[in-house]
């Protein structure tokens, strides 16, 4: 295999799919990066694996001869990261066999205007294949995706064990896309609207291909609505989705492709698949207050910023920020104790209705959520001192944040 790229082509995409690179990989071809040059479309393909999350990325190349070659991944994002901008010439040849047991050596060489260096490859024949699936993709705006992702994702559990609640539930029906996190102590849950699988499924009623392709996808999902698909994909896949379709124009699509226990994200030359989380996600809806009895209006940067800075004494501690809601003078104040390290109070203008009432946060869900709700103006609604808060963007996207209050203790 031989071709020339350029170093900026070679270095964005390597580090795009490095990430599905494991750290300690169990085989040792699963810490390398496949490279595989086609001369026909002069394109590059790069792809990492790891059996369970898989990365793909193409790009073009001046592709003198083909081939493919297994390039430990690390050692590689390493030199090119650090060679200067300008023309590589990649090239690749079979080493010595030391013996009848062993496989044929490669040798990887790459040549920049500032030097040469040469890289022990392997195989490509070791590397493994990334899961196929067959049948018709749904497709999905890719602005719709990546907002969804950014107002969810940060409420997934870390926490492996809890299985299920360490990916993101998506519930497609109809016109719309829903997002749902939970790790047990507060909720987020985006809907963005699915014009693309509208048009998709209008499409697919005029043929009878698509028909039987949408019946086997119902046969999958447990709802009874022709067009709803339900399933969980782990946080890591769609952090590295989120990632790779960020730089995206409005129109942008991104082609689903699924089929129990596995998807497969595919837009323009990136393709990333995933297995699928397995488990009933929580009913989450159940979890959602319909009533209020208190609520208020507040500016969410000045808030974002107060409790920024309150912050720095509640660590200290116990991560607990007090809320103190002032309906006669419509004001909110803020307030930490720190026993033995200090106390700090901020106040703020509020539009407060319903009686006046004391509660408390966890500092870091407060602020992740502040962060997520992303316009300028919020609501926050809430019951009793002990019952789930709802914090709602005013414009925006649809997004609610439920967040469980801690237990004031006087």
């Amino acid at each position: 295999m031989k071709l020339i790229c350029t170093q900026s082509d070679l270095n964005t995409n390597l580090s795009l799919v490095i990430r599905a690179v494991p750290s300690r990989p169990t085989h040792p071809v699963l810490g390398n990066v496949l490279l595989t040059g086609n001369p026909d479309t002069q394109q590059v393909r790069l792809t990492a694996f790891d059996l369970s999350l898989g990365i793909q990325t193409s790009f073009a190349a001046n592709v003198l001869q083909g081939g493919e070659i297994a390039i430990p991944a690390k050692l590689l994002n390493d030199i090119v990261s650090r060679l200067p901008d300008g023309e590589i010439t990649l090239e690749d040849e079979v080493g010595e066999t030391v013996n009848e047991t062993e496989t044929d050596r490669r040798i990887v060489t790459l040549t920049s205007a500032s030097g040469r260096y040469q890289v022990r490859g392997m195989s490509s024949e070791e590397f493994p294949e990334l899961p196929q699936i067959a049948g018709t993709a749904v497709s999905l705006p890719v602005e719709a995706l990546v907002d969804g992702l950014r107002g969810s994702l940060f409420a997934t559990s870390s926490d492996e064990t809890k299985q299920v609640l360490t990916g993101v539930h998506f519930t497609m029906q109809q016109d719309t896309l829903e997002f749902a996190a939970t790790d047990g102590h507060r909720l987020a849950v985006v809907k963005t609207t699915n014009q693309a699988v509208a048009d998709s499924e209008k499409a697919d009623e005029e043929g009878s291909a698509a028909e039987d392709s949408k019946a086997s996808q119902n046969s999958y999902t447990p709802s009874n609505e022709a067009s709803q698909l339900e399933l969980t994909v782990p946080a890591r896949a769609l952090r590295e989705l989120e990632r790779m379709f960020a730089p995206h124009q409005p129109t942008d699509t991104v082609a689903l492709y699924l089929e129990p226990g596995q998807i497969i994200f595919q837009g323009g030359n990136q393709r990333l698949t995933s297995r699928t989380l397995e488990g009933q996600y929580p009913p989450y809806h159940q979890l959602i207050p319909r009533q209020f009895q208190r609520q208020l209006t507040i500016d969410r940067r000045q808030l974002l910023s107060s409790v920024e800075r309150i912050a720095v004494l509640a660590d200290q501690k116990n991560n607990v920020v007090k809320f103190s809601i002032d309906s006669v003078n419509q004001q909110l104040s803020l307030s930490v104790e720190a026993q033995d390290v200090g106390s700090g109070q901020e106040s703020m203008s509020a539009q407060v209705t319903g009686e006046s009432i004391d509660i408390a946060f966890n500092v870091k869900y407060l602020i992740d959520g502040l962060k997520a709700l992303s316009t300028s103006d919020i609501q926050i609604q809430m019951n009793a001192a002990n019952s789930p808060v709802i914090l709602t963007p005013l414009g925006g996207r649809k997004m609610i944040y439920l967040v469980m209050p801690v237990q004031l203790r006087n």
